[in-house]
Protein backbone atom coordinates (compact mmCIF):
# COMPACT_ATOMS: atom_id res chain seq x y z
CA UNK A 1 0.00 0.00 0.00
CA UNK A 2 2.81 2.52 0.38
CA UNK A 3 4.10 2.37 -3.02
CA UNK A 4 0.42 2.86 -3.79
CA UNK A 5 0.50 5.85 -1.74
CA UNK A 6 3.89 7.29 -2.94
CA UNK A 7 2.74 6.91 -6.36
CA UNK A 8 -0.29 8.94 -5.82
CA UNK A 9 1.77 11.35 -3.57
CA UNK A 10 4.22 11.72 -6.76
CA UNK A 11 1.41 12.22 -9.46
CA UNK A 12 -0.15 15.03 -7.07
CA UNK A 13 3.08 16.68 -6.44
CA UNK A 14 3.36 17.15 -10.68
CA UNK A 15 -0.27 18.20 -10.47
CA UNK A 16 0.45 21.01 -8.21
CA UNK A 17 3.88 22.01 -9.88
CA UNK A 18 2.02 22.06 -13.25
CA UNK A 19 -0.20 24.89 -11.28
CA UNK A 20 2.54 26.60 -10.32
CA UNK A 21 3.23 27.35 -14.31
CA UNK A 22 -0.54 27.64 -15.22
CA UNK A 23 -0.90 30.25 -12.69
CA UNK A 24 1.67 32.19 -13.88
CA UNK A 25 -0.55 32.56 -17.56
CA UNK A 26 -3.80 31.81 -16.66
CA UNK A 27 -6.08 34.73 -16.20
CA UNK A 28 -8.29 33.43 -13.18
CA UNK A 29 -6.55 32.48 -10.01
CA UNK A 30 -8.39 28.88 -10.12
CA UNK A 31 -4.96 27.86 -10.86
CA UNK A 32 -4.02 28.89 -6.92
CA UNK A 33 -6.00 26.28 -5.67
CA UNK A 34 -4.81 23.31 -7.68
CA UNK A 35 -1.44 24.50 -5.74
CA UNK A 36 -2.76 24.01 -2.57
CA UNK A 37 -4.58 21.22 -2.96
CA UNK A 38 -1.97 19.09 -4.87
CA UNK A 39 0.69 20.20 -2.80
CA UNK A 40 -1.60 18.82 0.34
CA UNK A 41 -2.45 16.27 -0.80
CA UNK A 42 1.17 15.20 -1.85
CA UNK A 43 2.47 15.70 1.69
CA UNK A 44 -0.46 13.89 3.38
CA UNK A 45 -0.28 10.93 1.00
CA UNK A 46 3.87 11.07 1.52
CA UNK A 47 3.47 10.88 4.75
CA UNK A 48 1.30 8.30 4.59
CA UNK A 49 3.46 6.30 2.18
CA UNK A 50 6.68 6.47 5.07
CA UNK A 51 4.83 4.22 7.63
CA UNK A 52 5.64 1.59 5.40
CA UNK A 53 8.34 3.05 2.73
CA UNK A 54 12.15 4.31 4.32
CA UNK A 55 12.49 7.91 4.36
CA UNK A 56 15.51 7.99 2.41
CA UNK A 57 14.25 5.94 -0.59
CA UNK A 58 10.55 7.27 0.02
CA UNK A 59 11.73 11.18 -0.30
CA UNK A 60 14.19 10.37 -2.98
CA UNK A 61 11.72 8.62 -5.51
CA UNK A 62 8.79 11.48 -4.44
CA UNK A 63 11.33 14.16 -5.07
CA UNK A 64 13.41 12.48 -8.22
CA UNK A 65 10.12 11.18 -10.32
CA UNK A 66 8.50 14.29 -9.47
CA UNK A 67 11.15 16.33 -10.93
CA UNK A 68 11.27 14.26 -13.96
CA UNK A 69 7.78 14.41 -14.31
CA UNK A 70 7.27 17.52 -14.13
CA UNK A 71 9.72 18.52 -16.52
CA UNK A 72 7.96 16.15 -19.02
CA UNK A 73 5.27 17.73 -18.60
CA UNK A 74 6.40 21.28 -19.03
CA UNK A 75 7.99 20.24 -22.23
CA UNK A 76 4.62 18.42 -23.22
CA UNK A 77 2.04 20.94 -22.19
CA UNK A 78 3.80 23.89 -22.17
CA UNK A 79 6.36 23.52 -25.07
CA UNK A 80 9.35 24.08 -22.75
CA UNK A 81 12.81 23.24 -24.75
CA UNK A 82 14.56 20.12 -23.37
CA UNK A 83 18.05 19.69 -23.84
CA UNK A 84 20.96 17.31 -23.49
CA UNK A 85 21.96 18.15 -20.31
CA UNK A 86 18.09 17.95 -18.91
CA UNK A 87 17.46 14.58 -20.32
CA UNK A 88 20.91 13.49 -18.85
CA UNK A 89 19.69 14.89 -15.74
CA UNK A 90 16.27 12.75 -15.84
CA UNK A 91 18.01 9.34 -16.55
CA UNK A 92 20.70 10.04 -13.85
CA UNK A 93 17.76 10.81 -10.71
CA UNK A 94 16.08 7.00 -12.08
CA UNK A 95 18.99 5.55 -12.10
CA UNK A 96 19.68 7.02 -8.99
CA UNK A 97 16.69 5.51 -7.56
CA UNK A 98 17.17 2.44 -8.51
CA UNK A 99 20.42 2.03 -7.39
CA UNK A 100 19.09 2.10 -3.99
CA UNK A 101 16.52 0.14 -3.60
CA UNK A 102 19.47 -2.74 -5.16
Amino acid sequence: MGIFYLLTAIVSEVFGSSMLKLSTIAKSRLPVVGIIVGYIVSFYLLSLALITIPLSFGYAVWSGLGTALTAIVGVYLFKEKINKQTVIGIVLLVIGIILMRV
